[in-house]
Order: structure tokens, then sequence, then C-alpha cells
């Protein structure tokens, strides 16, 4: 298969984003499809080949309070040039906004089927960032550009059911993978922990952007707690101003590869509060490191943690029950172990592998979709129900 990859993000920059296409890039090669990968360049750090395949940088421009991430710029003639030269069977919009917009013009212009991949929910960071007037003129955006694709790919439950409030239709679930082999509970290391906590405290901690988004600053309702001491993974704007709200917390940096893994499995309990999370991968590294979590019941969080079994959800802004949980599993060896247990078997079964091969299977039908062959449609399992909803091509849904 002939796959364009269309991305807000790549190497250099390590995110979310990034991280999935590395991951699907290895199967692809695997696979022995062809790869082309256009996205934001920067400059001489930008790869020209990654696992043997062509990466187009276009010219890009830094975020001013953001600098390590671009924003592509120019127009849809750059984009359509590319693609009609590379020929695609499909195009794969990975998070897109800037230049997925672009991209999904273009391959309209040539008759190509596209695949969008919903993975940020940018419309909910204008809030954060002080802008909540801009979140229903983002909207209008996201409505506008997944309208416009074959189909859209979400993360979660909760992203479905987001997206098809704003009448977007064609969605199907498609989750991410987990390298169960790099996290897992054998990477726990006594000489980090050590490190960490030096006078044997339990360790809860947090991996990810350091950024309004994440709410990292909801994590000071956890000071003070006696014999346990927070550690944050993470780089990101906001770094200096966390280091000051939570003085007693041992803040890493950035971590990557092994090093990750290493910290991951050292920890005794994983938290996460931000509400704006489409899925989460680092709640699924966790929980393949064996580590029970306590994270927002909202978004991405609710389909990843079995409340009560793998760890615990609570309620968006009820930091005291944050807190409460947090102290039930640092006081509770056993509970915490019987955690941690059912956590890495309930993410076992998502291996790259099998997530990028259902990948393919959503190609496949976009392309068969675009061709007419099949019926334009939305599927998904609200959440509380067994029942299948399907949402036809003139919006009227019916139960199976």
């Amino acid at each position: 298969m002939r796959i364009a990859i269309v991305t807000e993000s790549f190497l250099p920059q390590m995110n979310g984003v990034t991280h999935s296409l590395l991951r699907i890039m290895e199967h692809f090669a695997d696979r022995g499809d062809e790869v082309l990968v256009i996205a934001p360049g920067t400059g001489a750090s930008t790869p020209r080949r990654h696992e043997g395949f062509r990466v187009d940088g276009v010219p890009s421009i830094p975020l001013p309070r953001y600098r390590n991430v671009r924003v592509a710029a120019g127009g849809v003639g750059r984009i359509t040039e590319l693609l009609r030269g590379f020929r695609p069977d499909v195009v794969h919009l990975a998070s897109p906004f800037v230049l997925g917009w672009r991209g999904v013009q273009a391959a309209e212009r040539l008759g190509v089927p596209t695949v969008a991949v919903y993975q940020t929910d940018i419309p909910a960071y204008a809030g954060r960032y002080g802008f909540p007037v801009a979140e229903a003129l983002l909207w209008q955006h996201v409505e506008r550009l997944h309208g416009k694709a074959t189909i859209t790919l979400a993360p979660s439950q909760q992203s479905i059911e987001q997206l098809a409030s704003h009448s977007i239709e064609r969605i199907r679930l498609w989750v991410r993978g987990v390298d169960s082999v790099r996290f897992s509970p054998e990477r726990r290391s006594a000489a980090w922990r050590a490190r960490i906590a030096p006078n044997g405290e339990r360790i809860v901690g947090y991996v990810g952007r350091l950024a309004a988004e994440k709410q990292v600053e909801d994590l000071a309702v956890l000071g003070g707690l006696p014999g346990v001491k927070l550690v944050i993974v993470g780089e990101g704007p906001l770094r200096q101003a966390l280091e000051h709200r939570l003085p007693d917390a041992v803040f890493t940096g950035f971590l990557g590869g092994d090093e990750l893994a290493v910290a991951m499995a050292g920890l005794d309990v994983f938290v996460h509060p931000g509400e704006s999370e489409t899925f989460c991968q680092t709640i699924q590294e966790a929980m393949a490191s064996g580590v029970p979590v306590v994270a927002t019941g909202r978004g991405g969080p609710v389909d990843l943690v079995d409340s009560s079994r793998t760890g615990w959800l609570y309620e968006p802004g009820h930091l005291e029950q944050l807190r409460g949980f947090v102290v039930d599993l640092v006081g509770d060896d056993l509970k915490r172990e019987a955690f941690g247990a059912a956590a890495r078997a309930g993410v076992l079964p998502r291996s790259w592998k099998s997530v990028s091969s259902a990948l393919i299977g959503h190609y496949s039908d976009a392309i068969e979709l675009h061709s007419g062959r099949t019926a334009p449609r939305s599927v998904w399992e609200p959440r509380g129900t067994a029942a299948r909803i399907t949402r036809s091509g003139n919006g009227r849904r019916s139960g199976a």
C-alpha cells in the first residue's frame, strides 16, 4: 500500500503524535509498504528519511511561547504537488489541524481517500490557555476538517461521543499500542528508587508535558502526605512555575527510552490530573509497567482505567478525592500489587503490531468507502450499554 502521512509534528519533536507515527511506520516497513511523511520542517534537524521512508519538511514557524512546537506555513499547492508526485492510495492525517487542513484539501483535489486521526483536543486547550471565546471557532474548524475526511479515527469512547456531538460522521475507534517489553515491572530499579526517595517513601509520579492543559498544578493537593515522594517527569513551559508550586517534588526533566521505562516501573502509583486527554499514552505505559493509576474521570482515562480494579478515577475537579485515592493505594501494599497486576494484564493485548494491523484495515475501509463500494457510516458503543449504534450518512441513528 502507498501511504502518505501528513502530520502536525514529527522528529526531532517527540510527543504522543510523533511516538505513534514512529511505531506504525515500523509496521509499514515490515509489511513492505511505501510511505511519504509530510511534516513541519525544522531545518537541518528534520530527518530526510525514517525507516527508509522519505520525509518532506515544509516551511514552518515556532509558536511564540512554545518554541519546540512548529506550525506549518504555506498553502495547499505545495501539499498537492507532493501528493501528486507520490500517488498515495490513502492519506493519513495525524492529529490534523493546520497542515492537516491543507492535507485534506489537497487529497480532495486529487480524489484520494483520507483517514483523519483525532488525537488532540485543541479547542479545549483554548480555554486552558485563557482564550475560551476561541473554543467555538476552533470547533468549527475541527468540524469542517473532519467533515471532509473519508474516515475519522478516535482513540476513546468519550472522544467518539464528543466528535459525534459536533455532527462529525464516519467515526471509528482506533486505540494506541503499548510496548509491554520496554514498559514492564522487570524494569523496577532499587537504585533509581533510592535516588528519588532516599528515605524509603512510596513514590507517586506524573509523566508528561508540563503545560497548562495537563493541570499538573492540581498535584499540589498531594503535598504533605506522610511517607510519600512526588516525582514529576517531563519538560514544558510551566516547569519553573510548577517547581515553585510543588517545592517538595522531584523534577527529573524529560526522560525517554529505557530511562523512562525505569522511571515508570519505579513508581508505586501513577497520577494524571489532565481533563483534556483524548487517550493518554502514559497511562498505558504505567499500566504495562505494573503500576496502578489514579486519573481524572474524563476523556481517554475513562477507557483505560477500570476503577477499583486497575486504579481509581476521581470526579473532575474533586482534588480531595484524588488525594484520598492516592492515600488508599500507597497505604495498602496488597491492593496496590493486585491493581498493578490487573493493570498490566489489561493492556498486554494492545501490542503495536495488532494496533497497526487494525489501522491497515481502516485504510482499506476508507479506500472502499471513497470508491463508493460501502455505505458511509459511523460506529461506536456508548458507555453503559452493549447496544451497537450506527449513524448513517444522513445523520439518523438506529440501534442494532
